[in-house]
This record gives C-alpha cells, structure tokens and sequence, in this order.
C-alpha cells in the first residue's frame, strides 16, 4: 500500500532551499582550498613606494615585494588561508598594507561616501532642474511696467526700428 504524505507550500521551500544550500556548500570548499601566491599577494599594497600591489610591483628587485613573495608561498605551503595570511600582514604593518580598505569601522565610510556624493550630486542636478522648470522668467512687476509703457516711447522706438531697417 502506498501512503501519500502531503508538504504545505512553507516546509516545502524549505526542503528545497536546504537541498540547494546543501548542493551549494562543496562548492564553497572548493573555493577555500588553497591560495595562490598572486591572488594573495593582489590583497597587499606594495611598501616600496611604488603605489602598486605585491602582485604587480614593477621593480624586478623589489626589496619589499620579492621576500614578502616569498613569505607568502611559504604561510601556504603551512597551509593557511588567504584571509590568515593578510590578518597577519595586517598584524605587522598595520592597515597602510591593505590595497582596499576593509568594510568595519571608519573605513566603512571609505566604501560607502563617493556613492553618497554622486546620490547628493544626482539630487541636487534635479533640484536644480526642477527649479529652472518652473521658474517664472518675468516676474510681475516687470511685466506691470511693460503694459504702463508710455504710448509717445512706443510710437519713437517703432519709429527708430523702422527707420534702421
């Protein structure tokens, strides 16, 4: 005899979004298995006064970049991670070694202010056009004057344009 179990629409999408989180975990394994030297090295700003990362210092013999190089191929082969390996660089030069800053603390603001200003740009753009839209380009006492105009200066400016023309 076969028995038939019915799943509310609830417990249902949450089999399926366990089955997908459980599909999805050997992956991110994968992805932590062991770091290159380069992908390392691209998280470290170069102190040498080059301006550049470990991985794209152009001076052949850096003599910040190429130990530095070194020392990191052998935290890997120790078998620690990417993010061990930079905390402890982070460690014994301080926050100056990271090429991006991270995203806790005052740094947050680092990652979070040129959007902010291009937001404040992009308001006050608008505002502005908003403003030019509906601005009156006489006011009314301007335009009073105009209809008071005197009829003798009327008739001595038509006069003048005509004979201009």
């Amino acid at each position: 005899m076969r028995r038939i179990v019915r799943v509310d629409r609830k417990s249902r999408g949450l089999l399926i979004a366990g089955l997908m989180l459980s599909l999805l975990l050997p992956l991110g394994a994968l992805g932590a298995a062991r770091p290159s030297v380069d992908a390392v090295a691209e998280g470290l700003t170069c102190q040498c006064g080059c301006g550049l990362t470990v991985a794209n210092c152009n001076h052949p013999n850096c003599e910040f970049s190429v130990p530095v190089r070194d020392q990191i191929e052998k935290m890997i082969a120790k078998g620690q991670s990417q993010e061990q390996i930079i905390r402890s660089f982070r460690v014994k030069y301080g926050e100056k070694i990271l090429s991006a800053p991270t995203t806790q603390g005052f740094n947050l603001l680092a990652w979070l202010a040129p959007f902010g200003l291009v937001l404040a740009g992009c308001a006050g753009i608008l505002a502005l056009c908003g403003r030019w839209r509906h601005h009156e380009p006489v006011d009314d006492q301007a335009a009073e004057d105009a209809r008071n105009f005197a009829p003798e200066l009327r008739q001595r400016l038509a006069d003048e344009l005509r004979h201009d023309a």
